[in-house]
């Protein structure tokens, strides 16, 4: 019995150190600890594949890039109408006709054109009649029939008539009847059936709005003519930069259509008001158009170059875009590279300015961050 007791003593005293031992050692391993995600680190014989730099102050000259389009030169354009209400009765000029001052784009035949002949008609008698009346005085007055009072009425009349008279052909004249088909009415009293519709500056018909046998009114346009050795390039520039841009400044203008041929101008004008719906300030520069290269409507970049400033720039070829934003690689140690987030402004060349997110003298892998970035991922993954 004593025996038995104390085997069960020893089994008991056994199994609590069985058990103090198994409380007392480690359950399992603690887990590796996990390495940042935006750091990456690499071995020695890789390190000669990046180019680290610090960063430091460079001259800018930020440029700006803006979508623009070709538009005719709003001071070389001209919209014709016809100067009587008529029916159209032939047109002759088709869109993209050059045209000269003075020519003829189309004919109104117009009953407000007789009756201004009839009245310069009547006007002309007048005058005739009173040119006799005078010269009849003048014999009178030498024959000393009449007094010079007579004269001087007869002559004030002759005057009023010669004026009614001018006053009747200038008439005429802005109906679009020519001084030949004037002089011919007056000489022979031939009724001009209709008149033209003149074109008043050289230049290229880029719109038509007249058919024949159609009813046109005075300040309808019937035509648009304009001068295309000149023509403005026009775009929107957001309203946060509108105040970088001023009038003279210096502009590059880039125009598909011409391939890789660039245009030098200068801004002429900056817009007073911002759009509301595309939150845009206008802006326009002039360019020469000699060769008539450049078409309304056209899609054209504006490149423009701002006043050369100081300040800290890192390459262009730094930044790694992660998450749509802008990141660098900053070296934190031997083979240790973190990706910080950094703010930029606009590229100038091959640089572009630091805003915000790291200072000057840090060391920024220059050369090799895409890589880097795609190392970085791939021990991210494993």
């Amino acid at each position: 019995m004593l025996r038995l007791s104390l085997l069960c003593a020893a089994l008991g005293t056994a199994w609590l150190l069985v058990a103090c031992g198994a409380k007392s050692a480690p359950e399992a391993a603690a887990p590796a600890q996990r390495q940042d995600p935006m750091e990456v680190n690499i071995k020695a014989d890789m390190a000669k594949n990046f180019q680290v730099q610090k960063l430091a102050q460079a001259d800018l000259a930020p440029t700006q890039d803006i979508a623009g389009r070709i538009e005719a030169n709003d001071r070389l354009v001209t919209r014709i109408g016809a100067s009587v209400t008529g029916r159209v009765t032939e047109v002759l000029a088709e869109v993209g006709d050059r045209v000269k001052p003075g020519q003829a784009l189309a004919y109104v035949a117009s009953p407000e054109l007789t009756t201004a002949q009839l009245g310069y008609l009547r006007a002309n008698a007048a005058s005739q009649l009173a040119e006799r009346a005078v010269e009849r005085a003048r014999q009178l007055i030498q024959a000393d029939v009449i007094g010079s009072a007579e004269l001087q009425r007869r002559e004030s009349e002759l005057s009023i008539a010669r004026a009614e008279l001018r006053a009747a052909g200038d008439q005429l004249r802005l109906m679009g009847l020519g001084q030949a088909a004037i002089d011919k009415l007056r000489t022979d009293g031939t009724l001009a059936p209709q008149t033209a519709v003149l074109a008043t500056l050289s230049g290229v018909v880029i719109e038509r709005k007249v058919s024949s046998g159609q009813v046109a009114q005075p300040g309808d346009p019937l035509f648009t003519v304009a001068d295309l050795g000149n023509v403005w390039v026009v775009g929107g520039l957001p309203e946060q930069s509108a105040r970088s841009v001023q009038p003279g400044q210096g502009v590059e203008i880039e125009v598909p259509a011409l391939g890789t041929k660039r245009l030098q101008g200068k801004i002429v004008q900056v817009g007073d008001t911002v759009s509301p719906e595309t939150r845009t300030v206008s802006i326009r520069t002039q360019v020469d158009n000699a060769q008539r290269e450049l078409k309304p409507q056209m899609l054209a970049t504006m490149h423009i170059v701002g006043a050369t400033q100081r300040q800290l720039a890192l390459p262009s070829a730094a930044v790694v875009r992660e998450n749509d934003r802008d990141h660098v690689y900053v070296k934190t140690g031997e083979g240790q590279y973190r990706l910080t987030p950094v703010e930029l402004g606009a590229a100038s060349g091959a640089l572009r300015p630091v805003l915000k997110g790291v200072s000057e003298g840090t060391e920024v892998v220059v050369e090799g961050a895409f890589h880097l970035n795609n190392e970085r991922k791939r021990a991210e993954l494993e």
